[in-house]
Order: structure tokens, then C-alpha cells, then sequence
């Protein structure tokens, strides 16, 4: 197939990218290379027969058109977004811009496009549009997120990735769009922006810098190794249901604590300090974040007793593997932090976690 990404040059979209091209699809990736876009990340296959790369904003209705016009995509997978909460803190109209206007104006592009399709063509294609677990709220000790779990967005990422969701369901009921839908948890993994987490808790250990952990450390989330994402993702656009929503999770709760404390275990035997203490004792716990949900648990049994996904990594495999990447990148991690981020701390009340 040839297929439409959008924002493939962030952190999922760029590692889907790659994922697509391996399994022989061709791929037009248009993306408006904001803060965490990179085509660094993408150097590989820059120059691949299958891949052209545009750079554009998907609420630019004339540059869609053309795209659409002139590639005629079978599919479009949507992942163009602004993604991180704490910068949703500080700036959320941005995230109402991209993640619903954007989204809006995308699936107008789409139906449009959809429409024009002769009768063969146009029964096999479909919009596959990424979104969050966030979307849901928070949970508390028990229970996990699934596809008819009621919407409660506390953020202001949230709440633009709740709106989108609204809309693709919208123009699948009015329009008859052949929308599909994934909720996704936490993802980690080679090239993601440094202001996440899982990266930024190994660079700052890397640095000698502090590492700071929101309140106690205690709010959990269900955490997905990116390429068995991308490998949800494709199995959805292959045989999944037009209308439907496919929650994609790792089954794979662990806390901020014990995600920090697993990596600086892990580094204090791949890069252990000069000192010789442990990277643990640089572990602080700072104030934190408002609206910060306590607990995130996919229920993926849905994906997996209908179209055969499950995760193949373990937490282990991932996390080791992710660290080793980013001990063997530094020059990636450079370039992407001579930009506007510094590993400062963002959300009015500080450094994301």
C-alpha cells in the first residue's frame, strides 16, 4: 500500500515510518517539523525508493488537497499531534490548533479523497487515527482502560486528543469515513524527544544531573515498547473493523519510582559514575504537576482475541535495549538538544516526568 503518516517525524511517527518501509509499503510522510520533529531521525531512509517526505501543517486544507491529489494514498494514518502534557500546560491553544483543528481539517481532506475513489478502491481504504489513553482520566488501584470506558479527559493534551477522537467517530457515523481508532499507553524507545520520561531520566544521569520524580513517584502507567506499537498499528489497518476503536496496551503497569530507579540500576552497570556511587542517589522529588492522572492500565483484549496482537517485548527487553540505544547515540541526542529544549522543566510547576 502506499500510505499517508502524518507526523512521521516524531517519535512513534518516525519509528512507524521505518516499520512500514521494512514491510514493503510505500509511505508519504508530511509533517510540520515543530520542537519534537526530527528528521535526523529518519537519515536512514531519507533516501529510500518508497519514502517522500513533506513538510507541511495538516491545517493547510490547499496542501492537503495537493497531497491527496497527487499520491492518492490507499490509507492515512494519523499521528500529527502535539503530545506532551506539561507543554499543554503552558500553551494549550496549540493543542487545540493541531490535534483538533488539524484533525478536522485532515479528515475533510480525507473524505474528499475518499469519495473521488472508484468502487474497488474506495472499499479498501481507511483513516487510522493514533490516540491516547489519556483520553480516559485516571484510574485508581484497580481496574484498566478499554474501548467503552467513558471519556474524562484532566489535561489540557488530553482533552484535545478526547476532542479529535469525537470527531473521527463523527465523521464515520455522518460522513461514512472508514475511520479506525487506537488508544494507546505510554510508549518508549529509540528517538524519542528527550522531554519524556525514559530519555530524559537516562540523559540526565548521562549529565551528573539531578533526577527529579513528581510527588512521590507513585502514579503508574502501562508501558508499550514502539515497535510493538507499530506493529498494533498496522495489524489494525490491515483487519480491523472500520468504526471501531482498538485499545493497545503492554500489559505492563510500573511507577515513575521504579521506572527511574530501573534505569539508573541498569546505567550504574552500562555507564557507571566516576564516583562510584549509584545513579540512584541523584533521585529527587519535586512538586507536582497539576491534573496529574494516578494511574493508567490498558485493558487490550479486544486487539487481542479479534486480530491476533499481542506485545512481544518484555519490559526488561525494551527498557535495556532503549538505554543502549541512547548510550550509543549521543550525536542524535546532541542535535536534538541544540534546539529550544534544554532539558528544563515545563507544566508551570517544573521538569516533565
Amino acid at each position: 500500500m502506499l500510505l499517508l503518516v502524518t507526523g512521521g517525524a516524531g517519535f512513534i511517527g518516525g519509528n512507524l515510518v521505518r516499520f512500514l518501509l521494512e514491510r514493503g509499503h510505500g509511505v508519504v510522510n508530511v509533517d510540520k517539523l515543530t520542537y519534537a520533529g526530527n528528521l535526523a531521525s529518519l537519515e536512514d531512509v531519507r533516501l529510500h525508493p518508497r519514502y517522500r517526505f513533506i513538510l507541511g501543517d495538516i491545517r493547510d486544507a490547499d496542501l492537503l488537497e495537493k497531497v491527496f491529489a497527487e499520491h492518492r494514498p490507499s490509507a492515512v494514518l494519523n499521528l500529527a499531534a502535539e503530545s506532551h502534557v506539561d507543554r499543554s500546560i503552558d500553551a494549550p491553544s496549540d493543542f487545540i490548533q493541531t490535534n483538533v483543528v488539524g484533525t478536522f481539517c485532515l479528515l475533510n481532506a480525507a473524505l474528499t479523497h475518499y469519495e473521488s475513489l472508484p468502487g474497488d478502491v474506495r472499499h479498501g481504504f481507511r483513516f487510522l487515527h493514533v490516540s491516547t489513553d489519556e483520553v480516559f482520566g485516571s484510574l485508581g488501584e484497580e481496574g484498566a482502560f478499554s474501548e467503552t470506558t467513558p471519556y474524562a479527559p484532566n489535561s489540557p493534551y488530553s482533552a484535545s486528543k478526547a476532542g479529535a477522537d469525537h470527531l473521527v467517530r463523527a465523521w464515520r457515523r455522518t460522513y461514512g469515513l472508514p475511520t479506525l481508532t487506537t488508544n494507546c499507553s505510554n510508549n518508549y524507545g529509540p528517538y524519542q524527544f528527550p522531554e519524556k520520561l525514559i530519555p530524559h531520566m537516562i540523559l540526565s544521569a548521562l549529565r551528573n544531573e539531578p533526577l527529579p520524580v513528581y510527588g512521590d513517584g507513585k502514579n503508574v502507567r502501562d508501558w508499550l515498547y514502539v515497535l510493538d506499537h507499530c506493529r498494533a498499528l498496522l495489524t489494525v489497518l490491515e483487519r480491523g473493523t472500520p468504526g471501531e476503536c482498538y485499545a493497545v496496551g503492554g500489559n505492563c503497569e510500573r511507577a515513575n519510582l521504579e521506572i527511574v530507579r530501573f534505569i539508573c540500576d541498569a546505567l550504574d552497570d552500562l555507564r557507571p559514575r566516576q564516583d562510584g556511587k549509584s545513579h540512584r542517589e541523584r533521585i529527587t522529588f519535586v512538586p507536582d504537576r497539576p491534573g496529574h492522572d494516578l494511574r493508567y492500565a490498558m485493558d487490550a483484549s479486544k486487539i487481542k482475541n479479534e486480530l491476533g496482537w499481542s506485545p512481544q517485548w518484555t519490559f526488561e527487553e525494551g527498557m535495556r535495549k532503549t538505554i543502549v540505544w541512547y548510550l550509543e547515540n549521543e550525536a542524535w541526542v546532541d542535535d536534538v538538544l541544540n534546539g529550544s529544549y534544554r532539558l528544563e522543566r515545563l507544566g508551570r510547576s517544573g521538569h516533565d516526568t
